[in-house]
């Protein structure tokens, strides 16, 4: 057995069951090795489409994933993807080839160690990796395996490197690493946290805040509102952890959200905020002023650097625990005489819109959502992924889920192409079908439509065609701006599909829309749907302008300025 072959198998075991990347002379070994394994080899077009696609596989699949790259530029390309990887809580190991010993420092092709590099310090732990590490000896193998048994376990997410010398992959490794642990506990709150949370909560109003961080909780958070009659709100990422559609959902807060959500917090003024696996960083909350409470924020997060990150201003009762387990204990102990919270449902308004009337030749997004939420979300248990930009706030604020893992979006790393390329890895690790809303603009910086069409995943595009980039136009008309730069060639992304094996077809008006739509939920296989958009129609991006400068409204900069 070799290093390589002893890794592979400890991935395996760690339950890894695919890897996405792009083989390269000095990963070849290593590649070659996976090749011959159980774990699905998917080689892709480019490595931060892999690493993106990995990372929403991972998401998408609840396990680890792998990604592979190759010295130099391989190793670079594949960075942002696990930039995101590690933003969105998903678990993926990366391996990459490093230069051997003996030729390091002679100028050899595409030089990478822990030292020397395009990127120097991604050997080690830090903002990138949780854990990282060189592997110059076959005996590190043993450390590698039981950090990563640790770290895939992690339930906020895990995100590994182990750099492998192109002279260390083919060595004979002395025994296959043990990958077991003894036992796991997941991370609750003592007994005396959970008595001052009762106190705050159960006898006075609150609101629950969720967010991705409770999508494994789902069931908890309902019974804590059907006991307490609590009301609920919840990031883009949380969307589908409570119905969205039950009264007692009050809306969506941050970019995409809904306003009347802001006023309901108002005139409703609860006393505490439960929130449960958000930070409520700018994506999630706008930071509005308006979502704090009278009292506190009563938070629980796993990660302890989320309390007091978004708000630092406010009060807040900080419980590290995982939500499931904080949740169980919490209505444990819930008393009995404790009163119900009178039901204050809010009505979600229409977001702003340009006209009436789509021009001729054009479909208005909000039609789109709409369609997209009867064909695919009513009708289907497809996972859908919003893309950075206008489409992930037409989706926040539109789209309505009633269940957890059927909605993935990125406000907060926000990469542009994470999405046209994730969809790959969504599909395939779901076994169907996976349907990315994405702008023209990232569809033409990154895609794996040519991936797709090889391993047939049943990833479907629906892609906003305005030839801008009309986040940013629409943003800089905003700020009082002439728009500059933000305009495209127009694309037929249909022809671009057929050109690599993959079919679609072309909506210029709004009534096309369903055939269409339902055409691509039929097929099999890769397939993109080109949507002439409307380009004027203002995107419901809430106070994105506004925060983007620091202006008033947001809690910590009227705070420091002294404001009330």
């Amino acid at each position: 057995m070799t290093v390589v072959d002893a890794l592979v198998q400890c991935l395996r075991q760690l339950g890894v069951r695919q890897a996405f990347g792009v083989v390269g002379a000095a990963v070849a070994p290593f590649c070659e090795a996976l090749a011959r394994s159980s774990i699905e080899y998917l080689h892709f077009r480019h490595e931060a489409g892999a690493a993106f696609a990995a990372t929403e596989a991972s998401l998408a699949g609840d396990r680890a994933t792998l990604v592979f790259a190759t010295t130099g530029p391989g190793l670079t390309n594949a960075l942002t993807g696990m930039a995101a990887a590690r933003a969105e809580g998903a678990t993926v190991v990366l391996v990459s080839a490093s230069t051997s010993p003996p030729q390091r420092g002679r100028g050899a092709a595409q030089e990478t160690h822990a030292s020397v590099g395009p990127v120097p310090g991604l050997c080690s732990a830090g903002p990138l990796f949780h854990y990282a590490l060189a592997l110059e000896h076959p005996s590190e193998l043993h450390q590698a395996a039981s950090r990563l048994a640790c770290g895939v376990r992690r339930v906020q997410g895990f995100v590994a490197h182990l750099s492998l010398p192109v002279s260390m992959q083919r060595v004979a490794a002395p025994a296959a690493p043990h990958v077991g642990l003894a036992s796991w506990h997941w991370p609750t709150a003592p007994g005396a946290a959970i008595d001052e949370c009762v106190r705050l909560l159960a006898r006075s109003p609150f609101v629950i805040w969720v967010g991705h961080g409770a999508r494994r909780a789902s069931d908890r958070v309902r019974q804590l509102v059907d006991l307490t009659g609590a009301p609920v709100m919840c990031s883009p990422r949380g969307k589908g952890i409570f119905s969205e559609k039950d009264p007692r959902f009050i809306g969506v807060t941050g970019l995409g959200g809904h306003a009347e959500l802001e006023s309901f917090m108002r005139e409703a003024a609860p006393q505490n905020v439960l929130v449960l696996g958000t930070r409520m960083g700018e994506g999630s909350s706008s930071w509005s002023a308006s979502l704090g409470p009278r009292g506190c924020f009563v938070h629980v997060d796993v990660d302890p650097e989320a309390f007091g990150a978004a708000y630092p201003g406010a009060r807040t009762v900080a419980v590290q625990a995982e939500i499931d387990a904080f949740l169980r204990a919490l209505l444990a102990a819930w008393p009995a005489d404790a009163e119900r919270q009178p039901s204050r449902p809010t009505r979600r308004g229409e977001p702003r819109k340009s006209s009436e009337r789509a021009p001729a030749g054009a479909v208005r997004p909000r039609v789109l959502m709409a369609e997209v939420q009867h064909v695919v979300i009513d009708r289907s248990d497809a996972v859908v992924l919003a893309e950075s930009g206008n489409s992930f706030a037409w989706a926040n604020h539109c789209l309505q889920f009633e269940r957890p893992g059927r909605y993935r979006t990125s406000p907060s790393f926000g990469a542009m192409g994470q999405m046209a390329t994730g969809v790959v890895g969504a599909a395939l690790a779901r076994r169907g079908k996976a349907v990315a809303l994405v702008g023209d603009g990232a569809m033409l910086m990154l895609n794996e439509l040519s991936s797709a069409v090889q391993y047939q995943a049943d990833a479907v595009w629906v892609v906003l065609n305005d030839a801008r980039y009309n986040m940013c136009h629409q943003g800089m008309q905003a700020a009082g701006w002439e728009p500059f730069g933000t305009a495209l060639p127009p694309t037929d992304f249909v022809a671009l599909a057929r050109a690599v094996g993959a079919d679609g077809m072309r909506v210029e008006r709004e009534p096309e829309l369903r055939a269409a739509l339902e055409a691509a939920m039929r097929a099999r296989g890769p397939f993109l749907v080109d949507v002439r958009i409307e380009v004027d129609e203002l995107a419901p991006l809430g106070a994105r302008n506004r925060t983007l400068f620091g202006a008033p409204g947001d809690l910590t900069w009227d705070r420091a300025r002294g404001a009330p």
